[in-house]
């Protein structure tokens, strides 16, 4: 489970920093307990919906609860959180 307030001090930290291993290293840190990923936004190839859209980034949410990981949107089954980078065309 993800708090809200967690994920907004998250978004807050990526929001002022590069998506890369030193901002993934603060919050696995900060966030014990909660896996961080970065990658691009277009390698995310499913029909997820964001849970957050910042300039530059989105936000998704990872459940991990069952044999394989999955992109959700409910904070209470997340165990993850997914910083995909977006870069305008």
């Amino acid at each position: 489970m993800i708090s809200q307030t967690q994920l907004e001090a998250v978004i807050r930290q990526a929001e002022g920093a590069s998506l890369d291993e030193a901002l993934l290293t603060r919050l696995r840190s900060d966030h014990p307990g909660i896996h961080f990923t970065c990658c691009m936004d277009d390698d995310v190839t499913v029909n997820a919906r964001p849970v957050a859209e910042r300039p530059g980034f989105n936000v998704y949410l990872v459940n991990s609860s069952q044999h394989c990981s999955v992109l959700s949107n409910d904070l209470d089954a997340a165990s993850g959180i997914v910083l995909a980078e977006v870069i305008a065309d």
